[in-house]
This record gives structure tokens, C-alpha cells and sequence, in this order.
């Protein structure tokens, strides 16, 4: 966050204000004991901190960014007599609290005609002896000051005498307040008639702090992410590409913070907003990336996203819960978006978390603001921000990494169906999307990790894709395959068999969405791949065999889809039987032919076919299913609607039942039955019949997808055919 503003000098209790670029960022104090802040050594010399009537904060925004209705609530507690509130801030470190806390501040000394007071409460020194100068300021004598620091009189009463007795209202904010003992010891924080109090804190948990209102403070809306960046460094990049750069920084103000200033002071070769995002994208270390920035604002440990989050698991550590460090490390496995609570059922990383800690571990994480529950939705869910992961991911020892990939994956695999059956659209599957494709990133950047845990990993992508495949998302499917394969050929190898697998998987989905060309080149290329690495008669080679024969048949090359078809078939056979559900998969492939000689000498078989299937598999087995309504294809095919009609009408009755209205292959179904009522005279049902199809294909697949516009032409030629004008069966 940045703006500019002219130098000056306010009076009493104001904030006095730099020119030029202004940043601020959170402020930590860590001193010895007794030593400094004004800490009770019993010397007369100990003083306490420069100013309480201005905010430590270094340089601070002219421009509160977004904000505003947070603003108007914490402008009410400091309107005329408004008193007696105590108004907590918390949220992620780098979220923004101390800007927010310090708006108020210059807010509350210039308009709203009040004292402001200013405390660092990191730790007990600083609190003591900001406090104890709060007391001087409000006009406490030497003598009650020297009895206070020598343990002689309770310093926060005399602190909170002088308060109650002000001549002025006045606004005490306690900044850093991450650990709440350090106001709680000695009956720090307390309500007065004369002031509204303010707290900035990680700490959520609601039992340390009765009696106050807490307000949170999370990542900026993407407009105003944007903006700061363009504030920070202006000219650098388009409002579309700050955009971008916000998104990738998880439009967390701090990290916001760090890339402005990191562009508005490259000299020798200034960076753009692209470069810079494209930079972020392409390191493996993007968190080192982003510190780089804290130079332009101090260049302390403080300022580093790499280091902020630290002050939260140090203070976990000493409260007791060591364990959240090893939990968060293996939230860092997976993605900032939101995680199925249910995933960590079960979670066991050995001595150094037990299933037992975990419960109090991630409650740890939750009090302080490490990781937030989503408030609503099912399943429920966990939300960590993606900077703080990359930030623990890049300090995870290379000793704990194969183990914590390890873990990360099998959580996966058991929430993952081993065969996702068709038609069945699991929720679950879009909430682990992003999780699986992180885990791979993770693979792919650490060594350490070996080869059977990025096995491991593959087998999720694979799980993954191929659900949201038999459940209709092919677009998901692609997506998902194809940044799987290319992040898992870097790490296994173009030529390992998941790998391969997952090619497949890409094939198949660009084939569902009807880019047929596009299909039979990526089905040829790894078939080769297949019959070199596996051989030739090797489950997965016969398999891209099958996938290869059938864009093939849509594209009209019959002749080459038939044999690669007979060749499944016969594999199939030799290695599991001419019953198993693999072999007549692929022979009810065949009856998926066009009209020719090839389907006429394969549709005889149909009805036998279809007997095999119920009385190997069972009436309502996908392969089952399936020869009922390629049967009726190719009856249909063949100049035979009126045999075909029955079949027809019981095929889309048991998908309708088994995979819903709207599933691709259900719509195939209703299509067909629509062809045959259309060739026996039956056109008014024949449109009924297509136009849900038409209705169907647009939701599902768009309605430009080549499988809807064919729809539409039979739409076309049943209303011709039923007005009396020229037109034919398609």
C-alpha cells in the first residue's frame, strides 16, 4: 500500500508523516529481559519507548486500500462520546492490521479530536514500558513511576487510573498483541468511560478476549489488490496485469507491499508487472522472490514473507503445541484453496505428530490466524493462503519432505475412488483438484522426494482425472491431465507408465469434446509410446488401441478404427477371457460402427452379445448398459428401426436411472431414440425427444459443441419431414 504526501508537523497526540513513497508493515520488538522499553531493573536510567503518541509503524499509507466498511465500524468507537469498547483486529501476520489500526490512529488525532496512544505489545517489556509512558503522558509523577517500575505500586492500575482520569478522550491502541498472556498477565487491557481500545492481534480464539468485539482482517478484493500495486509502482504495468501479479501474491497486503517496492526501485534494468509475474511463475523458489522487495522497505527480518509467519509457530512452541509446525508443513503439500476438513482424518506423521495432537494442533493453526475455517458449505473446509505455504514449503527441511509428500498422497488416495463409477458427479472431486495439482508441484520441486512417493502422487492425478472423466467434466479432466503430465514428465520421465496413463486420459477428454484430429494424433502418439515401453499386447497398449479406434470411426476412417477394434478384442481374450467385462467392452465397441459392411456382419452378433453381458455382468453393469444401446445402434444402422425401438427405449430408461438426465452418454440414448422414432413416422415424439437432447448438450457441453449443432440439424430435418417439405434422417 503506498501514496504520497507533503512532510508536516502535526500537534499533540498527530502523526507525523514523510514525503515521498509511504509503506508500513507489522513492527516486532524482541529484547532481553531487563533490558530496554523501560523494563522494572530497578534503574532510574531504563526508559521506555521514544513516543507513545506515535505509532512505530515506519512509513504508512496516505491510502487505506479497500477497508471501508471495517473503517466505518472503527470510526463509530471514536466518534463524539463514544467510550468503553475494546475493538480487537485480528488476521494472517501480513494482512494488513497495523495499516488498518494506524488509519484509525491519524483519524481519531486529526478528525475526531482525540489522544492517540500508541503500544507495542509483543512482549511484556515492551508492554510494561509503553504503558508506564502512557501513565507519564497522562500525568503520572516521577515518584509513582519509579514505585511502579520497582514493583512497589501495580503498574497497571496506576496506568489505568491516569487513563480513567484524562483530561482528553483518548484512542490506546496495543499493536502486535500476537501473544494475548502478555495483556492478560498483570491485567493489562481494560475498559474506561474516557477512551476506545483498540487491539491488533494473530490470535483468534475467542476465550482470550471476553467482552471485546472482534473484527478480522483478510486479503484485500482484487481491484484493490491491484490498486496497491499500481499505487507502489506506478507505470510499471496495466491494471489487467496488476491484476494478475495480486492474484499470484494471494492479495495478501504485505507480499503486496514487498512486489511494489521491489518495482519501483530496479534501476539498471527496471522489471514490468508481466516480467515480474512471469518471474513468480517460473522460480521454484517464488517466496525468495518476493523478500527481495523488503529492501525498499527496511530490509529486516520483520518485512520478509519468508520469516513473518515464524513469530506464529514460535509462539505455538511455547504454548505447548510443537506439532503445528509438522501440520502446517504438510498443509503445505497442498493448495491455498479450500481442503476438505475430512482429509485429515486419519493423519499420522509418526512421533513428530501423532493422530492424537492433530485435533489440538490445527486448533493451534486456527487461533492464530495460520489457517481459517470456510465459514459455510459442504463439506467444510480449511483455508490456508498460498504465500504462507510456498514461505513453509521453502523452509521444510529436505529430511521431512518425502515423508510429508508421502502422507499428503495417501490422504488423497484414500478419499480418491479406486474406479470412479460413470455418471456420478462427487463434489469432492472439485475440491481436491487443485490439492492433487499441488502435490505434483511439490513432486516436481523437491529432490527429496523419491520416486515411489511421486508414484504415489501420480496415482491421485490419475484417481482425479479419470472420476471427473466418467462423470461428464471433460474440459476438468483435460485440464487437470495435461498440467499433471507436464509437471510429472519432468520428475518420472515421459515414458513412465502413469505418465502415459494419464496421456491417455488427455486423449479421451479432447475426444469428448469433439476434437476429433486432435484426438487421433494424441491416441497415435501414445499408442507407439505404449507398444515400445509395454509391448504390444500389453493391457495399456490394447487399451489406447481402443481409445484410438473411436474418433477414428467419427472421422470416417472405418477400415483402420475395425482393426485396431478386432485387435483389442483378441488381446483382451488371450490375457482375460473372452467373458471378462474388459473383452466385451470392446466388443460392444464394434456395433458402434456407421452403416457398411463392417457393421452388418458384426450386428448379428448384438443380441448375443447383450445376453452375454446380462448373464456375465448383470443387467445394470456400464458394459451391460452399454451393448443395450450400441445394439440398438447398430439394429438401427442396418435398416431395422422397428427392432430397434424396444432396445432403444430400454437403453435410455436404465441410463436415466443409472447416470441422470444430463450425462453424455444418457443424451447419446435419448438421440438415438429420437433417429429411431423419426425413421418409423413418429416425428412429434422424435422432436420431443431431440430438443431434450438440444437443451441437455447446451448445459453440459455449450452450444457450440459439435455434438449439439448435429442435434440441432436433426431437429432441422424432423420438422421438415413432419411440415411435408424436402428433407432426410441424419
Amino acid at each position: 500500500m503506498s501514496g504520497r504526501n507533503d512532510g508536516q508537523a502535526e500537534g499533540q497526540g498527530r502523526v507525523y508523516q514523510a514525503s515521498g513513497d509511504q509503506h508500513i508493515t507489522e513492527h516486532h520488538h524482541h529484547d532481553r529481559p531487563g533490558r530496554g522499553f523501560g523494563l522494572s531493573d530497578g534503574s532510574p536510567s531504563s526508559r521506555g519507548p521514544d513516543s507513545v503518541r506515535h505509532p512505530a509503524v515506519g512509513r504508512a499509507p496516505a491510502t487505506l486500500r479497500d477497508r471501508d466498511e471495517l473503517m466505518l465500524r472503527l470510526r463509530s468507537a471514536v466518534a463524539h462520546d463514544a467510550a468503553g469498547e475494546v475493538l480487537v483486529l485480528h488476521g494472517l501476520g501480513g494482512c494488513g492490521k497495523t495499516a488498518v489500526a494506524h488509519t484509525l490512529f491519524r483519524h481519531a488525532a486529526n478528525e475526531a479530536d482525540r489522544l492517540g496512544l500508541w503500544v507495542n505489545a509483543s512482549d511484556h517489556a515492551s508492554l510494561r514500558a509503553g504503558m508506564l509512558a502512557v501513565a507519564a503522558d497522562r500525568g503520572a509523577g516521577d515518584g509513582e513511576l519509579m514505585a511502579a517500575r520497582n514493583g512497589l505500586r501495580a503498574a497497571a492500575d496506576l496506568v489505568w487510573d491516569r487513563l480513567d482520569a484524562s483530561d482528553r478522550p483518548w484512542l490506546l491502541v496495543f499493536d502486535n498483541a500476537d501473544d494475548p498472556a502478555v495483556l492478560r498477565d498483570g491485567g493489562w487491557l481494560r475498559t474506561s468511560p474516557r477512551g476506545t481500545v483498540l487491539v491488533t492481534t494473530r490470535q483468534s480464539a475467542t476465550h482470550w478476549w471476553p467482552a471485546a468485539e472482534l473484527l478480522h482482517v483478510g486479503v484485500l478484493p482484487r481491484d484493490d489488490a491491484a490498486q496497491v500495486l499500481c499505487d507502489l509502482a506506478p507505470g510499471t504495468g496495466t491494471a489487467e496485469e496488476a491484476r494478475t501479479v495480486a492474484d499470484r501474491l494471494g492479495r495478501l497486503p504485505l507480499a503486496l507491499t514487498l512486489a511494489g517496492g521491489f518495482l519501483a526501485h530496479q534501476v539498471i534494468e527496471p522489471w514490468t508487472m508481466s516480467e515480474y509475474g512471469r518471474r513468480l511463475e517460473d522460480r521454484q523458489d517464488p517466496i525468495e522472490l518476493i523478500d527481495r522487495g523488503a529492501g525498499a522497505i527496511g530490509d529486516d527480518s520483520r518485512h520478509l514473507v519468508s520469516g513473518t509467519w515464524q513469530i506464529s509457530l514460535n509462539a505455538l512452541v511455547r504454548q505447548g503445541m510443537p506439532d503445528a509446525t509438522p501440520l502446517l508443513r504438510l498443509l503445505a503439500c497442498w493448495s491455498g484453496d479450500p481442503l476438505p476438513i475430512s482429509l485429515l482424518a486419519g493423519v499420522e506423521l509418526g512421533p513428530e505428530l501423532p493422530a492424537a495432537r492433530v485435533e489440538p494442533a490445527l486448533r493451534g493453526l486456527l487461533d492464530h490466524s495460520l489457517t481459517e475455517l470456510v465459514s459455510s458449505g459442504d463439506p467444510r473446509c480449511l483455508r490456508t493462503h498460498g504465500v504462507l505455504l510456498d514461505s513453509v514449503a521453502r523452509g521444510t527441511p529436505d529430511d521431512r519432505r518425502d515423508p510429508l509428500v508421502a502422507t499428503a498422497a495417501g490422504l488423497l488416495l484414500a478419499a480418491l475412488p479406486e474406479a470412479p463409477e460413470r455418471g456420478v458427479r462427487d463434489p469432492l472431486l472439485s475440491f481436491l483438484s487443485p490439492h492433487v495439482l499441488a502435490l505434483l508441484r511439490r513432486v516436481r520441486d523437491w529432490s527429496a522426494v523419491r520416486e515411489s512417493t511421486a508414484e504415489a502422487a501420480a496415482e491421485c492425478a490419475l484417481r482425479l482425472v479419470t472420476g471427473q472423466h466418467r462423470s461428464g467434466e471433460y474440459a476438468s479432466a483435460l485440464a487437470v491431465a495435461t498440467e499433471a503430465v507436464e509437471l510429472l514428465e519432468r520428475r518420472l520421465g515421459e515414458e513412465h507408465v502413469l505418465v502415459l496413463r494419464l496421456r491417455q486420459r488427455v486423449g479421451k477428454s479432447v475426444d469428448r469434446l469433439g476434437h476429433l484430429e486432435d484426438a487421433v494424433e494424441r491416441h497415435r502418439r501414445v499408442l507407439a509410446d505404449l507398444e515400445r515401453v509395454c509391448g504390444p499386447d500389453a493391457p495399456d497398449t490394447l487399451t489406447s488401441c481402443l481409445q484410438l479406434s473411436r474418433p477414428l470411426t467419427w472421422a470416417g476412417r472405418t477400415a483402420e478404427a475395425v482393426a485396431l477394434m478386432h485387435r483389442t478384442v483378441t488381446g483382451r481374450s488371450a490375457r482375460l477371457g473372452p467373458w471378462h467385462p474388459l473383452t466385451l467392452e470392446a466388443r460392444t465397441c464394434l456395433l458402434e460402427l456407421p452403416p457398411g459392411a463392417e457393421l452388418e456382419e458384426e450386428a448379428g452378433a448384438g443380441p448375443g452379445l447383450v445376453a452375454a453381458c446380462l448373464r456375465e455382468l448383470g443387467p445394470h453393469h456400464p458394459t451391460t448398459l452399454a451393448a443395450e444401446l450400441n445394439c440398438a445402434h447398430a439394429l438401427f444402422n442396418t435398416g431395422k428401426p422397428t427392432e430397434a425401438l424396444p432396445m432403444a427405449r430400454s437403453a435410455l430408461t436404465a441410463h436415466e436411472r443409472r447416470y441422470g438426465i444430463d450425462y453424455p452418454i444418457t443424451l447419446a440414448a435419448r438421440s438415438l431414440l429420437s433417429a429411431v422414432l423419426a425413421a418409423l413416422g413418429e416425428r412429434a415424439e422424435a422432436i420431443q425427444q431431440i430438443e431434450k437432447v438440444i437443451e441437455g448438450r447446451e448445459r453440459v457441453l455449450g452450444p457450440a459443441h459439435q455434438w449439439t449443432l448435429a442435434a440441432r440439424k436433426k431437429l432441422d430435418s424432423y420438422r421438415e419431414q413432419q411440415s411435408g417439405l424436402p428433407g432426410g434422417s441424419r
